[in-house]
């Protein structure tokens, strides 16, 4: 083959990737945005949907890092074309991981349909999976556009779903305490909080691989974090 045509050939195997990540993101969007339908609407049909469909994210990934993995055996890449396949696969992972977060929270709604409401828990829990959910859609349009102060901005706003976290937790504590009977609502529902909130943090770390591949380098600042509850609880 000729330069050119291995150039070419190059590109088009890059360009299959990048475009199963998007793919990829467009369902794990899907996952957080049904799976708390699911949760606020009592609907076990719609959870059920959710838990199915991780399948498809799943088989994303195993295709995409293939096709990575393909892509440094056969092209060699080097420089920014390395930089940019290694984020696919890292990219993939996270996706990976907040697609199983949706799909856990899905698994719950069974019982919580079972439950009495807990105040506004559900309120709050709807306000972090869109925060989140806004964070994956800017991530991955800086991924697109290779922004890195997008991607900063998307690191930064984590800060807003851990805050988010802190408060439900010490509200979930609070209605575990005065009646015995909220304890297991009260788990499940910290569960998924906290469950979205490591959503969150899986969005940052695409957020930083952007930088990265952006850059060259990773963000110099230590991750804002905003998630007090460890010493409450010992985690």
């Amino acid at each position: 083959m000729t330069d050119a045509h291995i150039s070419s050939a190059f590109d088009s195997d890059l360009e299959a990737v990048q475009a199963q990540i998007m793919k990829m993101g467009g369902l794990v969007e899907d996952a957080i945005r049904l799976g708390m339908q699911a949760l606020e609407t009592r609907d076990a049909e719609l959870a059920l949907q959710v838990r199915r469909a991780d399948a498809a994210i799943d088989a994303l990934e195993e295709t995409i890092n293939e096709g990575a993995a393909r892509i440094i055996a056969l092209r060699a890449p080097t420089a920014i074309d390395l930089r940019l396949v290694l984020s696919v696969i890292k990219i993939s992972g996270n996706l990976e991981r907040i697609g199983d977060y949706a799909k856990n929270m899905a698994k719950r709604c069974e019982v919580l349909a079972q439950a009495a409401p807990i105040s506004d828990s559900t309120g709050t829990l709807r306000r972090m999976t869109r925060a989140v959910e806004g964070m994956l859609k800017d991530a991955l349009d800086a991924y697109i556009h290779r922004d890195a102060a997008l991607a900063a901005d998307v690191i930064a706003r984590d800060v807003d779903v851990d805050q988010m976290y802190n408060a439900l937790f010490r509200e979930l504590l609070t209605f575990m305490m005065e009646d015995p009977r909220n304890i297991t609502a009260c788990l499940h529902l910290h569960f998924i909080s906290k469950n979205t909130e490591r959503m969150g943090d899986h969005v940052t770390s695409i957020a930083e691989q952007v930088i990265y591949l952006s850059t060259g380098k990773h963000p110099d600042e230590d991750r804002p974090k905003a998630d007090t509850t460890t010493t409450v609880t010992g985690a």
